[in-house]
């Protein structure tokens, strides 16, 4: 008897892009997720089921074992920094910068820098790196209104467009690091399952790159 995989998917737009993507791996949710209030998923396989979570939330399930593979955002990945998970693939989807923004034109100031963002470890790790002296201030949204009010020098976000920046009279400035969402697995579930595992690997890394491919 085949062991029971669980899926961890990222809500919001990842969850819009990985569906057609896990389709065309014929891995399909046996119900419209997106008409449904329910969390947990039947798929056309038996043996798969899909579990709808908060992206921050993805990597501790699949840390745990909870869940066997996560699908989660590379910015997610690497503020979680969690030592438990392989990442097994690139999905080439929702793609965009995790970068600094400030205001435009104005110079950063001669003293410890103040820096707002969700990405508290990400941006602590970025500016040590860099040999910056940096305060980190945990914010949940509306990051843009930290510089203009001037809770913060700079703010560390995700850019996609940066339309929202421009608005708000800023502009984004240094790359922290190009982000995609990724299929991460747990470490143990990769060995326990093994022979479960690698065939949905293959599916997905297929799907992936027919996606590329066109």
């Amino acid at each position: 008897m085949r062991k029971t995989l669980t899926i961890a998917l990222s809500k919001g737009r990842i969850l819009g892009e990985t569906l057609p993507l896990l389709e065309k791996a014929n891995i399909v949710p046996a119900e419209d997720i997106s008409k449904s209030r329910k969390l947990i998923f039947d798929t056309n396989h038996e043996h798969i089921k899909l579990v709808i979570l908060r992206a921050t939330d993805v990597p501790t399930y699949v840390e745990h074992g909870v869940a066997d593979f996560g699908v989660a955002g590379k910015d997610v990945l690497m503020e979680a920094a969690t030592k438990n998970l392989y990442e097994l693939l690139d999905l080439k989807i929702s793609k965009c910068r995790l970068m600094t923004a400030g205001v435009v034109d104005q110079p950063l100031p001669n003293r410890r820098l103040k820096v707002a963002s969700k990405f508290s470890k990400t941006a602590k790790a970025y500016f040590a790196e860099q040999g910056i002296q940096a305060d980190v201030i945990k914010l949940y949204g509306a990051m843009e209104l930290a510089p203009i009010m001037g809770l913060a020098d700079l703010i560390v976000d995700i850019v996609d467009t940066g339309n929202t920046l421009k608005a708000n009279g800023l502009e984004a400035r240094d790359l922290i690091a190009p982000i995609s969402t990724r299929l991460v697995v747990n470490k143990a579930a990769y060995k326990t399952k093994y022979s479960e595992i690698e065939p949905i690997l293959e599916m997905i890394r297929n799907a992936v790159e027919d996606n590329e491919g066109k």
